[in-house]
Order: structure tokens, then C-alpha cells, then sequence
């Protein structure tokens, strides 16, 4: 049963990093592309669509990451997976303090009624996201890790 549980708890989060990941290198780039107000009001659509599911993603992947940690506690690899943990803590902390307030803005904004400074909210989202990114990359590396 641990075993299911590891591989299941690592495939979540894979899954999470892969969709972050995407929205980093992949669909902020092609939005970016897009004529001013299609870019404005695409990253908007993505915040209210992502906004609705990651948050249940990213608790999910450490309430998973915090079972595995408990369950397999005499194990080999729990000190991976406590570090682990604590990365998803982490990268729930920066998503609530950093990155939430400035996609909850953006996702109300139209071309009608955004701020003057709507570029550098994005730009300052897009940077905190990077960190963000690399912390759930290395909370799934040290995962994968354990594994072994």
C-alpha cells in the first residue's frame, strides 16, 4: 500500500510541475504573443481557470507528500520526502503571500477598467512564479528521489 501511495504522490506532483512548467515556457509565451488587450484578457481567463483548480492541486500534493511522510516514516528516503514537504509548504506560502493577490486582480481586469501598471503586475507575477516553479521541481525531484 505504501508503495501505491509513493508512486501516486509522485505522479500528482509530476503532473502539477508539468502544468506549471507549461504555463511558464509554453502558454505565457504564446499569450504574450497576442495583440495587447487578447494577452490582458487571456491571462485573466487562465487565472480564473487555473485559480479554480490549482489550489486543491497544491494542498492535495502536500497532504499526499505528508501521508507519505508519516506512513513510510521508518523507511528509507522519508528525510527526501519530509524535504519534500517542506518545499510544498513553501510553495503554497509563496502562492497565498505572492502570487494569489496579484492573480485575483487579474483576473477581474478588461481592457476597460485595468490599471495603468497591469504589465508590471504580470511581469512581477511571472517572476514569483519562476521561483515557484523551481521549488515544485525540486520538492518532485527529491520525491522521485526517495523513491529509489
Amino acid at each position: 500500500m505504501l508503495n501505491a501511495l509513493e508512486v501516486f504522490t509522485t505522479v500528482v506532483v509530476g503532473v502539477m510541475v508539468g502544468v506549471e512548467f507549461s504555463v511558464l515556457f509554453v502558454i505565457n509565451p504564446i499569450l504574450n504573443a497576442l495583440p495587447e488587450d487578447s494577452a490582458q484578457l487571456g491571462h485573466a481567463h487562465g487565472g480564473r481557470m487555473l485559480g479554480a483548480v490549482m489550489p486543491f492541486w497544491y494542498i492535495g500534493s502536500l497532504v499526499l507528500a505528508g501521508v507519505w511522510a508519516v506512513a513510510g516514516r521508518h523507511h528509507h528516503g522519508t528525510g527526501l520526502v519530509v524535504t519534500a514537504g517542506a518545499l510544498l509548504i513553501l510553495s503554497v506560502v509563496m502562492s497565498l503571500l505572492l502570487l494569489v493577490p496579484i492573480n485575483n486582480r487579474n483576473k477581474t481586469w478588461t481592457p476597460e477598467n485595468r490599471p495603468e501598471d497591469w504589465k508590471e503586475q504580470l511581469n512581477r507575477w511571472l517572476r514569483f512564479h519562476y521561483v515557484r516553479v523551481a521549488v515544485i521541481i525540486a520538492a518532485f525531484t527529491l520525491l522521485v528521489t526517495a523513491l529509489a
